[in-house]
């Protein structure tokens, strides 16, 4: 016999075991999520464990699962296909993990049966082949008309944030999306929107702003309204002539000596802002911040500053006037400044807030939303986010299909009519494949409390007429027309689900051991 090859403390599972592994981690993921999809799908409580126990309230696949710590490596490999769903395209993150999920669970099955692995991935990418065609058959297009477009982008919208926290006010965010996508006029740059989230009101009091809000305050004294702005944009210590080793003493033979070092290092703060105010602006945002002093002599000047802008607020804000971010000031020529029609304080609830209206960057916008706590404002801006996306996605891409369980229903009626015609086992795992993207609509009937074997029997039966519009009306409890009721899905994001979902299944259904490293052992003295 062998000897063991591995360090002492190293794990290795072989051929069944490690596969029942893969599998049984996957499913686990797959179950935790699964109960968040669709317009009735549930919430899930988020606690970490640092200080403070801080919580997050969501039913965004990506965001639970990027939460966990999880320690099976099939598990895992969902884990970030749902993480590369919510960057390609924004949604979609649950229906990816479940299917990937619903797939592993049929192979299960079939590898029960003692047929090949590779078999079964032979006859999955058959599969996915014959559901990709079938749905790019199907697909609208109204890309030529402008009127027909904005209703399919306000449809798919509003199917988006059916199943988040504003499904309340869904046609009202759907609408505010549009019109904030449509002024980027297809460049999909999501960085000229702005999200702030402001405690108070309800959520229908959030409002589309054109123009950059920045949530900081103007200095004292200093012009609260100002027009046709040059903007210089920093990030520059005002205090960089102070001494900062640490635990420097300066010894000093008299009070006078003291009051002469103050007047040194005011000196040289008062020459920082004469280069400053050298550059002919009438309008200076700073990253850090900006001192006493310094903001006395910028308000004696007429100038208005603004000082520790988070860096995230001055990218963006010298991306949508036209500047570039500056830390060194001896060179004004080379320094280029921000534009900006006007900037103004304006009240928001309690708070104040600058804005920049008439900006370089015409598109660029603010979203503001209001709400009663954090936890919903962050599941809202989490929300709406996912909604851009898609918009910004569909945008680029404008072929849309139906929604409710349409898409995996018109799929798995073509594959199975492909594992009729395939001889030998790969007809089983074809026929599986169909059988996973039922289980999508089931899914959804079965968190909205609907019986799943009666509507998907239905929706079967329906589906053999070639023009069917079917799909699952969870409001109504039954089958209902995806055209009439207006739920739309972007063709873009069904596709990656499907070829995420099952590269993803693959994979793991290639594996046939799992070697786990022996932990790093530390060395005595340490």
């Amino acid at each position: 016999m062998a000897g063991n090859i591995f360090k002492e403390e190293a794990l290795e599972e072989k051929g069944e075991r490690a596969r029942m592994a893969a599998f049984i981690g996957a499913m686990a993921i797959e179950d935790l999520v699964k109960s968040t999809l669709g317009p009735k799908g549930m919430d899930k409580i988020l606690q970490s464990a640092g200080r403070g126990h801080s919580i997050t309230v969501t039913n965004d696949g990506a965001t639970i699962l990027k939460s966990l710590h999880v320690d099976n490596p099939a598990a895992k490999v969902l884990v970030e296909i749902s993480k590369v769903q919510d960057d390609e395209v924004g949604d979609g993150t649950t229906s990816v993990v479940v299917l990937a999920g619903e797939l592993l669970r049929e192979a299960e099955k079939l590898i029960a049966q003692k047929i090949h692995p590779m078999t079964i991935i032979a006859g999955y990418r058959m599969a996915v082949d014959c559901a990709r065609s079938a749905l790019e058959m199907k697909v609208r297009n109204n890309k030529g008309d402008s009127e027909k477009f904005r209703k399919d982008l306000v449809n798919i919208a509003m199917t988006t944030l059916s199943s988040k926290i504003l499904s309340q006010d869904k046609e009202y965010f759907a609408n505010l999306a549009v019109d904030a996508v449509l002024r980027l006029k297809g460049s999909g740059n999501l960085e000229a929107i702005q999200i702030i989230k402001k405690c108070g009101g309800s959520l229908r009091d959030s409002f589309l702003d054109e123009g950059f809000i920045l949530d900081r305050k103007i200095g004292v004294g200093q012009p609260k309204r100002i027009q046709n702005a040059k903007i210089l944009v920093a990030n520059t210590a005002m205090d960089t002539d102070k001494i900062k080793i640490y635990g420097a003493r300066v010894r000093v033979d008299a009070m006078s000596k003291v009051a002469e070092i103050e007047a040194a290092e005011k000196n040289k703060m008062k020459e920082k802002v004469e280069k400053i105010l050298a550059h002919g602006i009438n309008c200076f945002v700073n990253r850090q911040l900006i001192y006493n002093f310094p903001e006395e002599l910028f308000a004696e000047a007429g100038i208005m500053a603004v000082e520790h802008a988070d860096f995230d607020g001055i990218e963006r804000l010298a991306l949508v006037t036209g500047g570039e971010i500056a830390s060194t000031f001896e060179n004004p020529e080379s320094v280029k400044l921000g534009h900006c029609k006007q900037i103004e304080e304006i009240m928001i609830g309690e708070d104040k807030l600058i804005h920049f209206s008439g900006v370089e960057l015409g598109q660029a916008c603010t979203i503001v939303l209001r709400g009663a706590s954090t936890h919903l404002l962050d599941e809202a801006e989490r929300s709406l986010h996912d909604a851009l996306c898609v918009l910004a996605a569909t945008v680029k891409d404008s072929r849309v299909v139906w929604g409710g369980g349409w898409p995996e229903m018109l799929m798995a009626r073509h594959v199975d009519e492909l594992a009729r015609k395939t001889p030998g086992k790969k007809s089983l795992a074809v026929e599986s494949f169909g059988a996973a993207l039922r289980a999508i609509p089931s899914i959804i009937c079965d968190n909205a409390g609907l019986d799943s074997a009666d509507l998907v029997s239905q929706l079967r039966a329906a589906h053999f007429n070639e023009d069917s519009s079917a799909g699952v009306d969870v409001i109504t409890g039954a089958v209902g027309d995806m055209e009439a009721r207006g739920i739309y899905e972007a063709f873009k994001v069904k596709l990656a689900v499907l070829l995420s979902a099952t590269e993803a299944a693959e994979m793991i259904l290639r594996v046939d051991e799992i070697i786990k490293c022996a932990p790093r052992q530390r060395e005595d003295g340490m």
